[in-house]
Parts: C-alpha cells; structure tokens; sequence
C-alpha cells in the first residue's frame, strides 16, 4: 500500500462553483418532485425567453436507454474531425453540473463557464416568476438559451428521460434523430413494458426528419417503425440499413453502398461498436458526401465519454489499492448495462486472467437483483456501498442482501476507499469494477480527483 496523498485526506470545494450550485439549489424548490414529465410548463417559460429553442443550429436529438452518450461522443469526436462546432447538451453530470452544457468556440468545445452558467440560469429563473416548474425543465431552458447565443453548426441534443414529454423535445424541426437500444429502465415513469417504453422514446420522431435506429428487440423496433410510418419519419435502421461488427480486431461498418475498414472504437466493449456504427450513420446523414474516411477514423479512435468502462489512471483511488490493481468505472444500472459491461469483462478475463473484485452501489429505484445477475461466475467477490449524498440509494447492507441472495459472496463497505482497502488484503493484483449508477461514478471520479 502507497502512501496516502493530501488530496486523499479532504478536499476544498471549488469557489468558482458556488453561486450556481447555490443558484440551481434554490431551483430545486420549484417542484415538490424532481420528475413530472410535461411540455406545458418548459413550453410557457420558453416563450417568456424569446423561444431560443427556435434559434438553435442544426439538431441531433438523441433519445434511448442505452448507448445515448457514448453515441453522442462518437459523432462528437466525428464531427470535430470535420472541423465543425459543435454544443453539447447532456444528463445527469458526474462531477460539475457544467459538464451538462458545452458550448462550441474559437479554440474548441468547453463546458459553460460559471459567468454564463450564473447568468442563463438568473434570466431563466426571472422569466420564470416563480412558477412551478422543474430543476431539469428550467436548466434545460436556460440551456437553450446559451446555446441560442453562442455560433455552432451542431447541436447534439440528449434527452434526460424519456422523448414524448422530455423537456428537450420541444425542438419542432431537428436536423436528425437517434433512438439508441431500449431496454427495461425508469418503468414508473416511462411503463413497464419494452413496448411502452419504445412509445416514450419514439415520441421525438418528427415529420420529414430522419432517424438512426440502434439494434432493438423486435418488440421496440415494432413500435418504432408504426410512429415513423405515422408521422412520416424515414428510418435507418441497425442490421437493416447498416450494419457494424468487429473482424480480425478491425470496426466494419456497412451500407448497401459503403464498406469501411475501421480501426475499433477508442471506448472499450463489444456494445461501444454498435454506438459506433450508429454514429457513423448519424454522421452521414447529417454531412452526406463531405464525410470522409478519415474524418470517421478520428472519430472512432479520439471519442472519450467518462464512466463508460473507463480504466482510471493512477491516482488517489489507486493509493488505497495494492500494487498492480487494475481499477475500471462505469456508471450502467440496468440490466442490459450490467450484460454489456460483464462480457466485456469476462473476455478480458479470457485474454488476461485476473480476479474480479465488484464495488457495487445503486439507486433503490432501480432492479438491482437483474443488474448484478450477468456477473455471476465472474465476479470473486461484491463490495457493496452506499452512495454519498443520496436518499434514495440501497443501503450498502440490503444491498450485499440482494447480492447474497443471488448466489455472490458480497461483503457491505462504509465507503468506496474502504472497499478498495478490503479488496487490496490479498496476495495479489486484481481487476475492480466500481459500478451500478452514474451517481456513484460521479463519486468515484470526485474522490480519484481530490476533491
């Protein structure tokens, strides 16, 4: 074990962050509840704004259960390859609720300042009046606003939950859609039913305008071709219109008219090319015949989205582990992110053979004996964890239950630093997995951070 460095022991908040985190406080109390899907209410401040959505540049809007910010990264990561500027809107943060809104600019994309964050969200709070509303609502409005302001030829626009009755979903023209896979998630709000919920996200289908379907189950993609054939929506569809796999370590992507030899994605899992190829095809629809190659090869090898499978480099996490461990983060909490996330483990483990130590904390409104199942077999042993700052997080004891219960040996933590403690008492170096919710993994990175 390593010494511990000072930023291990306690960290000062950043003070250029403290008139918003105290602004977006008070924003809070708009809304007894932190979810209430509507239109109605983002629809009336934005017209108090002037209706900056309706001076956006062109739009990607992005809806899907999994895969949607990797995706988003991807034909990020593409269209800067082509030189383009491009603003960034995504949810939840991990670290800075800056990170939610990058604006384009001369020397490159960059999250909001804290002068124009404080300033966007005050003028939206103004326009507002004090009228009930939600935290996401009103920081998506103010959102907009920044956007509307700043020069870009992109927006990548994420939903935060849902599509229909998304706060985002008030963009009445974009220039292109993406549903990424859905799976089982959120049912209290979006319905219990792969087919309910592909109702939800195929809410943001618009007339005349297309969309990049990701690989779905049968019953999703049903649901999803009835809406666009409603509304008069063109689909491209994942192993229909296009397709991606891996061969002889290499990325093909393949249309009816196009066969790219690719390297693989920089972002790690066999499920990353598939975002990759719905990247791609996104990329070509919004930039047709400008779309090199090479613009595409930059794109799939620079991406970065944290959290995602993210290996972390050594730092102050590491100081709490024996020498060797290999430390991996990833904020997926549903079942289909927990599959995605134990094969791409379990082929490492065929190639480089090491114990797989679990660090696990989760949300209580998510189904958590689905999500820890795909590890069984894998998995040596859980540590389960709270999650600092989050009523609604399993306690790190009914957590270890849930994993007892479904054939694991789980041991409950009082912290992240002190599960990696307990993992680091054996003889040697293991592969640890912190996982279970992106609130954790904001965590996690804070802690590696110093802060």
């Amino acid at each position: 074990m390593t010494t511990l460095p000072d930023s291990a022991r306690g960290a000062m908040p950043d003070p250029s962050e403290v008139v918003s985190s105290t602004l977006l406080e008070r924003l809070k109390s708009l809304h007894p509840q932190s979810i209430d899907l509507s239109l109605g209410r983002i629809e009336r401040l934005l017209d108090r704004l002037g209706n900056p959505q309706d001076k956006l540049p062109p739009v990607v809007h992005i809806a899907g259960t999994n895969g949607k910010g990797s995706t988003l990264a991807f034909v990020r990561a593409i269209s800067e390859a082509l030189s383009k500027q491009v603003h960034v809107y995504t949810s939840p943060h991990l670290v800075d609720f800056h990170e939610r809104i990058v604006l384009a600019g001369p020397g490159g994309a960059s999250p909001i300042s804290e002068e124009r964050l404080v300033d966007c969200l005050e003028r939206t709070e103004a326009a507002n009046g004090g009228a009930l509303i939600t935290l996401f609502e009103i920081t998506t409005a103010a959102a907009f606003l920044a956007f509307s302001e700043a020069p870009a030829d992109l927006l990548l626009l994420e939903t935060g939950l849902g599509g229909r009755l998304d706060a985002t979903n008030v963009v009445k023209k974009p220039a292109l859609t993406i549903i990424t896979p859905i799976a089982i998630d959120h049912v209290s709000f979006l319905g219990d039913t792969l087919p309910k919920i592909a109702a939800e996200k195929a809410g943001i289908l618009k007339p005349e305008v297309p969309c990049i379907v990701g690989r779905q189950e049968p019953e999703a993609l049903e649901v999803i071709e009835a809406r666009a054939a409603e509304v008069g929506a063109p689909l491209h569809v994942a192993g229909r219109d296009f397709d991606a796999h891996e061969q002889q370590a290499r990325l093909i992507f393949q249309t009816a008219s196009r066969l790219l030899d690719l390297p693989l994605p920089r972002l790690a899992g066999r499920h990353q090319i598939d975002n990759a190829g719905v990247a791609i095809a996104a990329a070509s629809v919004v930039f047709g015949d400008t779309l090199a190659q090479q613009a595409i090869e930059a794109g799939v090898t620079n991406a970065y989205w944290p959290a995602r499978l993210e290996r972390l480099s050594v730092g102050t996490l590491h100081a709490y582990a024996s020498e060797g461990t290999e430390i991996w983060l990833d904020g997926g909490h549903n079942e289909a992110g927990g599959q995605a996330v134990a094969d791409t483990l379990a082929a490492l483990d065929e190639r480089v053979p090491r114990p797989v130590h679990v660090i696990w904390g989760m949300m209580d409104t998510k189904d958590a004996h689905r999500f820890i199942a795909p590890f069984n077999g894998l998995a040596e042993r859980i540590y389960t964890v709270p999650i600092p700052g989050e009523a609604n997080a399993f306690d790190a004891a009914e957590l270890a239950e849930v994993a007892k219960s479904a054939g694991f040996d789980a041991v409950p933590a009082h912290s992240v630093q002190e599960a990696l403690r307990r993992s680091a008492s054996g003889e040697e170096p293991v592969r640890v997995l912190l996982c279970g919710s992106l609130y954790l993994a904001g965590h996690v990175l804070r802690l590696h951070s110093g802060r």
